[in-house]
């Protein structure tokens, strides 16, 4: 029994050492210990930046102008747990926010203890910064004690500062911008194509137009080269 042991233990420890020894061999052959990078590396994939796109192209003064206070009460509702918006309000977790726009930022409630990325951002509460402020009160003043994550949706921040301005007041909104509009001028129109008298290269050709198109410099036929003329005089009857 002691010898099929030891012949059992002798080709266990055998195996360990070929093992070993063909991992150490292909570890050297394959560099595994200083990987090469390939002459030409592969194409790399550069992902989109976190929070780029979305709803950056959007015209603030556009969404104001249809914006609905009605609506924004709605969703002024998420905020009503810590703020107060009618007049004379008390603070409460969050400032009372009547006549809030226009107001310096971080000071227009009385007794409010502000956090000082607020009291010290600077600026005033127009409605540029209010919808930055309401899309993401983080990243628009940095160690707020705001907890509030924002909203994602330019319409709801739209509906929110209209019902903003409803309490309390504030500026003018912005006026949305004008879509260009492409007028051709006079000189433009005039040689488009259709435009003006006369035929136009490349435009297919009436019947009306073909008949009355016939130019100066066409030969006229004359009288040698018309109808053969009868030198005899017309002939009448047999003969």
């Amino acid at each position: 029994m002691d010898d099929r042991f030891n012949t059992a233990a002798g080709w266990v420890l055998f195996s360990g050492i070929v093992a070993l020894g063909g991992s150490i061999v292909s570890g050297m052959y394959f560099h595994a210990d200083n990987p090469e990078m390939p002459e030409e590396p592969g194409k790399i994939i550069v992902g989109a930046e976190e929070g780029a796109g979305g709803d950056a192209g959007y015209d603030l003064g556009t969404i104001l102008a249809a914006a609905d206070p009605a609506a924004g009460e709605k969703v002024f509702a998420k905020c009503s747990a810590c703020h107060t918006i009618n007049q004379g309000g008390a603070n409460g977790i969050g400032p009372n926010l009547y006549g809030v726009l226009g107001k310096p930022i971080g000071a227009h409630a009385a007794g409010f203890a502000y956090s000082s990325a607020l009291s010290g951002h600077g600026g005033v509460w127009d409605y540029a910064n209010m919808d930055a402020w309401l899309e993401n009160p983080r990243g628009f003043a940095s160690g707020t004690k705001m907890s509030f994550a924002g909203l994602g949706k330019p319409e709801d921040r739209a509906n929110v500062i209209a019902y903003l301005k409803a309490n309390g007041g504030g500026p003018a909104f912005p006026e949305p911008v004008a879509e260009e509009e492409s007028v051709l001028s006079d000189e433009t129109a005039a040689d488009a194509p259709g435009a003006g008298l006369g035929p136009v290269a490349g435009a297919a050709t009436g019947e009306a137009e073909a008949a009355t198109a016939m130019s100066a410099d066409q030969p006229v036929a004359t009288s040698g080269q018309g109808a053969t003329q009868n030198s005899g005089g017309a002939k009448t009857g047999g003969d």
